[in-house]
């Protein structure tokens, strides 16, 4: 029953509860898939027993008349979630043998909605990447190739890149991101799905490893508009344990689904059309203003004149907060520790961080560290902390002309591993669309819009105001509709 695979959320969620299928065999056919699919590397543990035992409460179930939303639907949990007796280690060494006692907030109410896990996805170390190169388990392979007849192996993007990887290869409908500065965004961009972050504090942080705590937000990744809206419906939600929970009812998302932008005004931030921007990714974006204006949607241009400001305030910010979280991972409480012979205990936290930590962490929480330092503070982090609040404020003075914002997700379409991993601050650049909208709050979404000339995918980005995620997800689905993104990658693998 390989087909059922090909399903999406909604389409598994319905065969379901009527009947077409059981959710014991959807499980099996996926489990299948993710087995034999190992040279993506995008599983880092893979729980079959987790996606049965769910697939089985679901079938039984039905015969109740009890199903829940997401019942019969396995998914993909990204590795920053610590999932109880599963072993979580955000794809960092410094937690190698470390299995939570406990279940993150959001990966228990997915449970609680019936979903089923099919294993630990692959991510860039501690979510900082943008090209799933930092793993200390071995870079995620794209499922993507160029049409050239080049065999190079691409970046699915970061730091989800397994679960876009995944998605994309149809080996889950459906998988967990998180998105600090643009991390569900562009791999989902990159591999031609759908990702959403929605507004900070939608989704409880509680039992999710900590990178920047004042960006950090759990969102959907699935392969359309619908897909997304159930899954994080099915996340969102107050969460007394996590004192940034937004204490607001989740809305219908789904059911409130409409593809008619009539009477909604869409700007087009100017600063958002970077020097030596690709003639594609121009061209692309010109076609999404015209599926938004074919969709009853007035155009308007905007102005978010600090956004030039965005990544180096991001890149002060991100890794100061960094620096304190995983101060925390010192040998004495989690994972792993290195104890050399006749070591104190500075030698011993030395050693473990040493040991544990992939290069990219340590020169995050090396840059951390010296923004927060004495005689630094002011002259960095307080600077870059203004520079985010004038970045909020671009945002409320474009709200003044415009419902929501239309640009491209990200400058280019995927890279070859390898090929800026020499070059940090090329790597950053992928986020430079992203990364204001995450400083600000707001949510955000990534719809494929089309292939570019070496039939690669490229995405479409659609941020709105704080708590508006219907308006973003209509948005998106007007743009969905007229895209008609059909195209998959090959199996090869």
């Amino acid at each position: 029953m390989s087909e059922v695979t090909d399903l999406g959320i909604a389409a598994i969620r319905d065969g379901v509860r009527d009947g077409a299928f059981s959710a014991r065999e959807v499980a099996t056919a996926f489990i299948d898939k993710v087995a034999a699919a190992k040279a993506l590397n995008a599983f880092l543990v893979e729980t079959p027993d987790h996606a049965l035992a769910a697939a089985d409460a679901a079938d039984a179930a039905r015969t109740s008349g009890d199903l829940k939303p997401m019942s019969g639907v396995p998914i993909g949990m990204k590795d920053l979630f610590c999932t109880k007796g599963v072993a979580t280690t955000a794809a960092s060494d410094i937690l190698g043998g470390f299995t939570p006692p406990y279940e993150s907030t959001v990966s228990g109410k997915l449970w609680d909605a019936g979903a089923g896990m099919l294993g630990k996805l692959n991510m860039d170390q501690f979510a900082m990447g943008s090209s799933n190169e930092t793993s200390a388990f071995g870079n995620v392979i794209s499922p993507w190739r160029r049409s050239d007849g080049g065999n190079a192996s691409l970046a699915p993007g970061g730091s989800s890149g397994g679960s876009s990887a995944a998605i994309s290869a149809r080996l889950c409908p459906g998988a967990t991101g998180t998105d600090t500065g643009g991390s569900i965004r562009q791999p989902a961009a990159f591999t031609g799905i759908s990702g959403i972050k929605p507004t900070y504090g939608r989704c409880s942080r509680w039992g999710v490893v900590a990178f920047a705590s004042s960006l950090d937000q759990a969102g959907a990744m699935a392969r359309d508009v619908r897909d997304c809206a159930i899954m994080l419906e099915a996340m969102a939600g107050f969460d007394a344990k996590d004192s940034t929970s937004l204490d607001l009812p989740v809305p219908d998302w789904e059911g409130g689904l409409n593809a008619s932008l009539k009477g909604k005004r869409i700007g087009i931030p100017k600063e958002y059309r970077v020097d030596n921007m690709p003639a594609e990714i121009d061209a692309l974006w010109e076609r999404g203003i015209a599926w938004v204006k074919d969709a009853g949607a007035e155009v308007v241009e905007v102005s978010l004149p600090h956004t030039k400001y965005a990544l180096p305030a991001y890149y002060i910010i991100a890794p100061a907060e960094a620096s304190s979280n995983l101060a925390r991972y010192d040998g004495v409480r989690y994972g792993l520790r290195d104890l050399p012979e006749g070591a104190g205990l500075q030698d011993m936290y030395a050693a473990t961080r040493a040991a544990g930590f992939g290069p990219e962490v340590k020169r995050r929480i090396m840059i951390g560290t010296y923004v927060l330092s004495a005689g630094f503070y002011d002259a960095y982090f307080t600077q870059a902390s203004k520079v985010r609040t004038l970045i909020a404020r671009d945002f409320d003075e474009a709200w003044k002309s415009c419902d929501l914002l239309l640009t491209p997700t990200a400058p280019s379409a995927a890279f070859a591993l390898g090929e800026k991993s020499a070059d940090p601050l090329a790597m950053y650049l992928n986020d430079v669309f992203t990364v204001p909208s995450s400083l600000a709050g707001l949510p955000a979404m990534s719809v494929p819009g089309g292939l570019d000339a070496q039939g690669l995918p490229l995405g479409l980005q659609v941020i709105g105001k704080a708590l508006d995620e219907q308006g973003v997800l209509n948005a998106c689905l007007a743009i969905e509709q007229r895209a008609g993104f059909n195209a998959r990658p090959e199996a090869w693998w």
